[in-house]
Protein backbone atom coordinates (compact mmCIF):
# COMPACT_ATOMS: atom_id res chain seq x y z
CA UNK A 1 0.00 0.00 0.00
CA UNK A 2 2.81 2.26 0.43
CA UNK A 3 4.05 2.24 -3.29
CA UNK A 4 0.17 3.27 -3.78
CA UNK A 5 0.56 6.15 -1.62
CA UNK A 6 3.63 6.87 -3.22
CA UNK A 7 2.61 6.92 -6.45
CA UNK A 8 -0.53 8.75 -6.29
CA UNK A 9 1.38 11.29 -4.06
CA UNK A 10 4.04 11.74 -6.80
CA UNK A 11 1.51 11.93 -9.28
CA UNK A 12 -0.21 14.85 -8.01
CA UNK A 13 3.19 16.76 -6.96
CA UNK A 14 4.12 16.23 -10.21
CA UNK A 15 0.85 17.24 -12.16
CA UNK A 16 0.40 20.26 -14.76
CA UNK A 17 -2.47 20.38 -12.92
CA UNK A 18 -1.67 21.04 -8.88
CA UNK A 19 0.78 23.59 -10.06
CA UNK A 20 -2.10 25.75 -11.97
CA UNK A 21 -4.49 25.47 -9.14
CA UNK A 22 -1.39 25.91 -6.65
CA UNK A 23 -0.56 29.02 -8.26
CA UNK A 24 -4.34 30.15 -8.33
CA UNK A 25 -3.93 30.03 -3.89
CA UNK A 26 -0.67 32.03 -4.23
CA UNK A 27 -2.39 34.53 -5.80
CA UNK A 28 -6.31 34.76 -3.96
CA UNK A 29 -4.43 34.49 -0.38
CA UNK A 30 -1.97 37.72 -1.92
CA UNK A 31 -5.34 39.45 -2.51
CA UNK A 32 -6.85 38.58 0.17
CA UNK A 33 -4.50 40.09 2.49
CA UNK A 34 -4.15 43.05 0.32
CA UNK A 35 -7.87 43.71 0.17
CA UNK A 36 -8.26 43.25 3.78
CA UNK A 37 -5.78 45.81 4.45
CA UNK A 38 -7.14 48.02 2.19
CA UNK A 39 -10.63 47.72 3.34
CA UNK A 40 -9.08 48.30 7.08
CA UNK A 41 -7.25 51.83 6.07
CA UNK A 42 -9.93 53.27 4.05
CA UNK A 43 -8.68 52.42 0.62
CA UNK A 44 -11.75 50.18 -0.12
CA UNK A 45 -15.30 50.98 1.08
CA UNK A 46 -16.35 48.05 3.68
CA UNK A 47 -18.56 47.00 0.97
CA UNK A 48 -15.84 45.13 -0.64
CA UNK A 49 -15.48 42.63 2.09
CA UNK A 50 -18.12 40.21 0.67
CA UNK A 51 -15.72 40.43 -2.65
CA UNK A 52 -12.50 39.63 -0.47
CA UNK A 53 -14.00 36.95 1.11
CA UNK A 54 -14.57 35.31 -2.25
CA UNK A 55 -10.83 34.79 -2.32
CA UNK A 56 -10.29 33.74 1.25
CA UNK A 57 -9.42 29.94 1.99
CA UNK A 58 -12.92 29.26 3.29
CA UNK A 59 -14.56 29.75 -0.54
CA UNK A 60 -11.50 29.18 -3.12
CA UNK A 61 -10.59 25.62 -1.27
CA UNK A 62 -14.54 24.55 -1.50
CA UNK A 63 -14.17 25.14 -4.81
CA UNK A 64 -10.32 23.89 -5.69
CA UNK A 65 -10.82 20.73 -3.03
CA UNK A 66 -13.66 19.42 -5.57
CA UNK A 67 -11.10 20.40 -8.03
CA UNK A 68 -8.62 18.08 -6.91
CA UNK A 69 -10.74 15.47 -5.92
CA UNK A 70 -12.47 15.14 -9.35
CA UNK A 71 -8.92 15.53 -11.16
CA UNK A 72 -6.87 12.81 -9.07
CA UNK A 73 -9.78 10.76 -8.14
CA UNK A 74 -12.46 10.68 -11.14
CA UNK A 75 -9.43 10.89 -13.74
CA UNK A 76 -8.18 7.13 -12.42
CA UNK A 77 -11.51 5.44 -13.36
CA UNK A 78 -10.94 7.03 -16.91
CA UNK A 79 -7.68 5.74 -17.22
CA UNK A 80 -8.82 2.23 -15.92
CA UNK A 81 -5.75 2.75 -13.27
CA UNK A 82 -8.26 2.05 -10.36
CA UNK A 83 -9.65 -1.28 -12.77
CA UNK A 84 -6.16 -1.95 -13.04
CA UNK A 85 -4.99 -1.79 -8.97
CA UNK A 86 -8.16 -4.08 -8.42
CA UNK A 87 -7.63 -6.80 -11.04
CA UNK A 88 -4.24 -7.22 -9.69
CA UNK A 89 -5.56 -7.98 -6.28
CA UNK A 90 -5.08 -4.93 -4.26
CA UNK A 91 -8.12 -4.54 -2.11
CA UNK A 92 -10.83 -1.51 -2.35
CA UNK A 93 -9.72 -0.20 1.70
CA UNK A 94 -6.05 0.20 0.17
CA UNK A 95 -6.95 2.10 -3.01
CA UNK A 96 -9.51 4.35 -0.50
CA UNK A 97 -6.82 4.93 2.05
CA UNK A 98 -4.12 5.69 -0.76
CA UNK A 99 -6.46 7.96 -2.93
CA UNK A 100 -7.53 9.68 0.91
CA UNK A 101 -3.22 10.16 1.93
CA UNK A 102 -2.13 11.59 -1.70
CA UNK A 103 -5.69 13.75 -1.43
CA UNK A 104 -4.86 15.73 1.99
CA UNK A 105 -1.24 16.06 1.07
CA UNK A 106 -2.83 18.00 -2.17
CA UNK A 107 -5.21 19.87 0.47
CA UNK A 108 -2.06 20.90 2.65
CA UNK A 109 0.12 22.35 -0.41
CA UNK A 110 -2.91 24.51 -1.71
CA UNK A 111 -3.37 25.93 2.23
CA UNK A 112 0.14 26.87 2.17
CA UNK A 113 0.13 30.25 0.81
CA UNK A 114 -2.53 30.96 3.06
CA UNK A 115 -1.16 30.19 6.00
CA UNK A 116 2.05 31.96 4.75
CA UNK A 117 0.09 35.23 3.51
CA UNK A 118 -1.52 35.34 7.24
CA UNK A 119 2.18 35.08 8.87
CA UNK A 120 3.74 37.09 6.79
CA UNK A 121 0.72 39.70 6.94
CA UNK A 122 0.76 39.41 11.17
CA UNK A 123 4.22 40.00 11.16
CA UNK A 124 4.40 43.01 9.45
CA UNK A 125 1.76 44.59 12.22
CA UNK A 126 -0.89 46.09 9.75
CA UNK A 127 -4.41 46.35 10.01
CA UNK A 128 -6.13 43.96 8.37
CA UNK A 129 -10.55 44.05 8.33
CA UNK A 130 -12.31 42.06 5.66
CA UNK A 131 -15.87 42.70 7.24
CA UNK A 132 -18.49 40.90 8.39
CA UNK A 133 -17.52 37.70 5.94
CA UNK A 134 -14.34 35.80 7.39
CA UNK A 135 -13.62 32.38 8.40
CA UNK A 136 -10.27 30.25 9.12
CA UNK A 137 -7.31 32.38 7.54
CA UNK A 138 -8.89 35.05 6.97
CA UNK A 139 -10.94 35.59 10.37
CA UNK A 140 -7.11 34.86 12.18
CA UNK A 141 -5.76 37.73 10.09
CA UNK A 142 -8.36 39.98 10.72
CA UNK A 143 -8.47 39.43 14.87
CA UNK A 144 -4.73 39.36 15.31
CA UNK A 145 -3.99 42.56 12.84
CA UNK A 146 -2.26 45.79 14.55
CA UNK A 147 -1.28 43.67 17.61
CA UNK A 148 2.39 42.85 18.55
CA UNK A 149 3.32 39.49 17.84
CA UNK A 150 6.02 38.17 20.11
CA UNK A 151 8.27 35.34 19.57
CA UNK A 152 6.34 33.37 22.31
CA UNK A 153 3.22 33.78 20.34
CA UNK A 154 4.82 32.13 17.08
CA UNK A 155 4.56 28.49 18.34
CA UNK A 156 0.72 29.14 19.16
CA UNK A 157 0.13 30.76 15.92
CA UNK A 158 2.15 27.88 13.83
CA UNK A 159 -0.62 25.46 15.84
CA UNK A 160 -3.62 27.64 15.38
CA UNK A 161 -2.78 27.28 11.53
CA UNK A 162 -2.18 23.66 11.65
CA UNK A 163 -5.70 23.26 13.20
CA UNK A 164 -7.56 25.23 10.56
CA UNK A 165 -5.40 23.12 8.17
CA UNK A 166 -7.37 20.36 9.66
CA UNK A 167 -10.22 21.38 10.14
CA UNK A 168 -10.43 22.59 6.04
CA UNK A 169 -9.38 19.13 5.08
CA UNK A 170 -11.74 17.22 6.98
CA UNK A 171 -14.38 19.09 5.44
CA UNK A 172 -13.08 18.05 2.44
CA UNK A 173 -13.01 14.65 3.11
CA UNK A 174 -16.49 14.37 2.15
CA UNK A 175 -14.98 15.04 -1.68
CA UNK A 176 -13.63 11.57 -1.53
CA UNK A 177 -16.56 9.12 -1.32
CA UNK A 178 -17.76 11.58 -3.61
CA UNK A 179 -15.48 11.44 -6.17
CA UNK A 180 -15.20 7.61 -6.48
CA UNK A 181 -19.31 6.82 -6.38
CA UNK A 182 -19.94 9.58 -8.74
CA UNK A 183 -16.42 9.12 -10.97
CA UNK A 184 -17.56 12.89 -12.49
CA UNK A 185 -15.17 15.54 -11.67
CA UNK A 186 -17.99 18.00 -12.32
CA UNK A 187 -20.52 16.78 -10.33
CA UNK A 188 -18.25 16.48 -7.00
CA UNK A 189 -17.31 20.14 -7.75
CA UNK A 190 -20.94 21.66 -7.89
CA UNK A 191 -22.51 19.18 -5.33
CA UNK A 192 -19.73 19.92 -2.83
CA UNK A 193 -19.91 23.28 -3.60
CA UNK A 194 -23.49 23.28 -2.20
CA UNK A 195 -22.27 21.61 0.83
CA UNK A 196 -20.35 24.08 1.98
CA UNK A 197 -22.68 26.67 1.44
CA UNK A 198 -25.58 25.01 2.90
CA UNK A 199 -22.92 23.65 6.05
CA UNK A 200 -22.54 27.87 6.49
CA UNK A 201 -26.87 27.58 6.57
CA UNK A 202 -26.20 25.37 9.24
CA UNK A 203 -23.80 27.04 11.19
CA UNK A 204 -25.98 30.25 11.58
CA UNK A 205 -29.18 27.78 12.38
CA UNK A 206 -26.66 26.52 14.91
CA UNK A 207 -26.44 29.41 16.89
CA UNK A 208 -29.54 30.03 17.44
CA UNK A 209 -30.28 26.41 18.83
CA UNK A 210 -28.04 25.24 21.76
CA UNK A 211 -29.09 21.45 21.38
CA UNK A 212 -28.12 21.84 17.71
CA UNK A 213 -24.82 23.82 17.97
CA UNK A 214 -23.75 20.82 20.49
CA UNK A 215 -24.87 17.74 18.12
CA UNK A 216 -23.00 19.77 15.04
CA UNK A 217 -20.24 20.60 16.93
CA UNK A 218 -19.64 16.78 16.55
CA UNK A 219 -18.38 17.79 13.07
CA UNK A 220 -15.56 19.73 11.43
CA UNK A 221 -18.09 22.27 9.83
CA UNK A 222 -19.86 23.42 13.30
CA UNK A 223 -18.47 24.58 16.68
CA UNK A 224 -16.06 27.22 16.23
CA UNK A 225 -13.12 25.63 14.39
CA UNK A 226 -13.16 28.09 11.86
CA UNK A 227 -13.06 30.96 14.22
CA UNK A 228 -9.80 30.16 16.11
CA UNK A 229 -7.15 32.87 17.30
CA UNK A 230 -4.04 33.51 19.16
CA UNK A 231 -6.80 33.80 22.48
CA UNK A 232 -8.07 30.57 21.83
CA UNK A 233 -7.21 27.88 24.93
CA UNK A 234 -5.47 25.05 23.81
CA UNK A 235 -8.46 22.69 25.18
CA UNK A 236 -10.28 24.35 22.15
CA UNK A 237 -7.60 23.94 20.13
CA UNK A 238 -7.21 20.43 20.74
CA UNK A 239 -10.71 19.83 20.34
CA UNK A 240 -10.54 20.86 17.10
CA UNK A 241 -8.29 18.45 16.13
CA UNK A 242 -9.54 15.48 17.78
CA UNK A 243 -13.35 16.26 15.83
CA UNK A 244 -11.42 17.05 12.24
CA UNK A 245 -9.48 13.27 12.73
CA UNK A 246 -12.19 11.70 14.07
CA UNK A 247 -14.59 12.86 10.78
CA UNK A 248 -11.78 11.57 8.87
CA UNK A 249 -11.67 8.33 9.81
CA UNK A 250 -15.60 7.71 9.62
CA UNK A 251 -15.48 9.32 6.66
CA UNK A 252 -12.57 7.26 5.55
CA UNK A 253 -14.36 3.68 7.26
CA UNK A 254 -18.05 4.57 5.40
CA UNK A 255 -16.43 5.42 1.98
CA UNK A 256 -14.54 2.04 2.48
CA UNK A 257 -17.82 0.16 3.24
CA UNK A 258 -19.48 1.15 0.29
CA UNK A 259 -16.87 1.62 -2.01
CA UNK A 260 -16.22 -2.42 -1.35
CA UNK A 261 -19.46 -3.03 -3.15
CA UNK A 262 -19.67 -0.71 -5.17
CA UNK A 263 -19.92 -1.83 -9.30
CA UNK A 264 -16.74 -0.88 -11.23
CA UNK A 265 -17.41 -0.22 -15.12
Amino acid sequence: MLNMIYADIYKMLKSGSIKIVFAITVLTSLLMAVMGNAIANGRLSAEFGGIAFLFSDVNVISILGGVIAGIFICSDFENKTIHEAIACGCSRGKIVISKAVAFFCGIVVLLLPYGAATGIALSLGGNYNPGKDSLGFFYLLAKESGAILKGADLPKLILVMIALIMVLASQLSVCIPLALLLKKPVLVVGLYYGISIMSAQLLGLARNHEIFDKIYALTPFGGDYLFMTLKTGMGDVGKSLAVSLVFILLVLGITAGVFRKAEIK
